[in-house]
């Protein structure tokens, strides 16, 4: 931990005592779950009073960092994106937790509209309700009226909240470090890299003007298509932390009964909500990333609604036509590309083994590539790969485990609605368009265009760099700097089998000439010598026999 880092920690010290006893509670309890005595025990009992170690590892998890509250929460929203890191049990327990605080009262509301807008909310629309009609995390939402009528919602941000969430994750960076600068097991999730990408994704969610943006940018994308609503904000009534848009008049699409009652086709619900984030993801790249039953509504004509558009999801072309080749691969039941585009997507161990990664992918096939689409469960195929990938310690970019989270999460949303719902068979008619798209001459003028300038660079850096190699080759210079990985065990133990031999044939020469002092005719110096190089010797065959164990394993 860095000096500098000291005094972050001592005024947050209440903050990180809390943080570190309630993750020791959880990490500890199943070590002495075997202990009888009821006055232990019940330390370590979850809020609802659940015995911890009767839990699973995910549901601890979870229940610690429901029990951390805000920051903790979100980040394991945000971990339940990634079972590359995690593994699909802890994401799924992880994807239950649920934000939820006290709502503000109605003074505190008033100033928060009068230090962003100004004005008091009765000044600023024709009704406005006092009392939160939602409150969770980091905003609590209201009812009101405009002043020409029209019905909207006002989410409003917790005061205060932006300094907790800053302070936690200062308090996180530093324990991701000393997480990865001394335990084995931890830096195989590589937190810092996993706590940097957390702190961007909930900085940005606690700025509403954001969510703004997203919301005006997924208007602009489904502008012609009558099937898709998407809330219009408004400006003039919005801040970084109030956001005013238009109330959805629909049904929530987790009121199955309700939907029936009112003559809504559930099949087709599922299948038009379906393939409007498909739409997203392969047209736009641009998408809604929490795709849950909450914040989808069925409107007037079987149209669809979303909400809460915080949260997205963004590929560019290059992501896109990987993710794309993955899916094709899968279509064809190519196991060595399947293999080949993992290797491309995802940062790749030095000790991968191509063969053996080939080999469960086509056990992989065998248990899925067989089923007709109609019946193919894309969310668990998906879940699988992911367990895949894990084991040999495939690290995924984040947008891309974004990217299939959403897809299963999707799956499982429109199976709520329609149990005989495929979205692999969804997918199948946008394999015809990736190809279209592909192939399209104005696709193709623009991959050609940037690979005539990517050779016009090299062209014109080569030559000048082949000649600074000549130059420097010429006086005498160049330098080839070679980087060994994992060499310094290597080095050690030769260093040391030097010394002991040399250690041991000195002191036999000084031992064998009888050099003096003498204890009854035997060298001292000679006999340590050689007593040490045994020892010496010894230790060092015992660390290459447990390096070799260690290997084999």
């Amino acid at each position: 931990m860095k000096i500098d880092t000291i005094p972050n920690l001592v005024r947050d010290s209440k903050r990180f005592q809390q943080i570190v006893s309630t993750l020791a509670k959880y990490g500890l309890a199943p070590w002495l779950s075997t202990v009888k005595a009821d006055w232990i025990q019940k330390y370590f009992q979850s809020a609802d009073g659940q015995q911890i170690s009767h839990l699973t590892t995910g549901a601890q998890i979870r229940e610690a960092f429901t029990e951390l509250g805000t920051t903790f929460i979100k980040l394991g929203q945000i971990l339940s994106t990634r079972p590359d890191l995690v593994g699909p049990e802890i994401t799924g327990e992880l994807a239950k937790l649920q934000s939820g605080t006290p709502a503000d009262p109605p003074n505190v509301v008033r100033e928060i509209f009068a230090n962003e807008l100004g004005s008091p909310p009765e000044d600023l629309f024709l009704e406005f309700d006092d009392q939160a009609a939602a409150s969770a995390s980091i905003g609590q939402i209201h009812f009101a009226r405009l002043k020409d009528g029209t019905s909207v919602v006002v989410k409003v941000q917790h005061p205060g909240i932006e300094g907790k969430v800053r302070s936690d994750l200062e308090i996180l960076k530093n324990l991701a470090a000393l997480a990865e600068r001394h335990s084995e097991q931890a830096r195989q999730y590589r937190p810092i890299d996993t706590i940097d990408e957390f702190s961007r994704t909930l900085l940005a969610e606690l700025d509403f003007t954001r969510e703004r943006n997203n919301l005006e940018r997924f208007a602009k994308s489904f502008a012609d298509d009558p099937n898709v609503f998407i809330p219009k904000p408004y400006a003039d009534l919005s801040t970084s932390r109030v956001l005013t848009m238009d109330r959805l008049d629909g049904i929530c699409i987790a009121n199955d009964e309700e939907l029936v009652a009112n003559g809504f086709d559930l099949g087709e619900l599922a299948q038009r909500g379906a393939n409007i984030f498909l739409e997203m993801i392969f047209r736009d790249g641009f998408y809604h990333a929490d795709p849950h039953p909450g914040n989808i509504f069925a409107m007037e004509n079987s149209s669809i609604g979303l909400l809460d558009c915080g949260m997205v999801g963004r590929i560019d072309d290059k992501l896109r036509e990987r993710f794309e080749d993955l899916l094709l691969s899968f279509a064809d039941k190519d196991s060595e590309a399947i293999c080949d585009s993992i290797c491309e997507l995802g940062a790749v161990p030095q000790e991968l083994s191509p063969d053996d990664l080939r080999s469960e992918i086509e056990e992989f096939l065998a248990e899925y590539g067989s089923q007709q689409l109609n019946e193919l469960d894309l969310g668990g195929a998906l879940n699988r790969m992911m367990e895949i990938i894990r084991r040999f310690k495939i690290v995924l970019p984040s947008r891309v485990s974004l990217l299939i989270k959403v897809l299963v999460m999707l799956e499982g949303t429109a199976r709520g609605l329609s149990p005989k719902f495929s979205l692999a068979e969804i997918i199948k008619p946008f394999q015809a368009k990736i190809v279209s798209r592909r192939m399209a001459p104005d696709r193709l003028f623009k991959k050609a265009k940037r690979n005539v300038l990517e050779w016009n660079r090299l062209i014109e850096i080569a030559p000048r760099d082949i000649a600074d190699i000549l130059t420097q080759v010429k006086r005498g210079k160049f330098d080839v700097h070679l980087e060994h990985r994992k060499l310094d065990s290597v080095v050690n133990r030769l260093v040391l089998g030097v010394l002991t031999a040399a250690l041991f044939v000195g002191s036999s020469l000084v031992l064998s000439n009888n050099v003096p002092p003498l204890i009854q005719g035997v060298s001292i110096f000679g006999a340590l010598g050689c007593l040490i190089s045994f020892s010496m010797g010894i230790r060092l065959v015992r660390a290459i026999q447990r390096s070799g164990n260690i290997e084999s394993k």
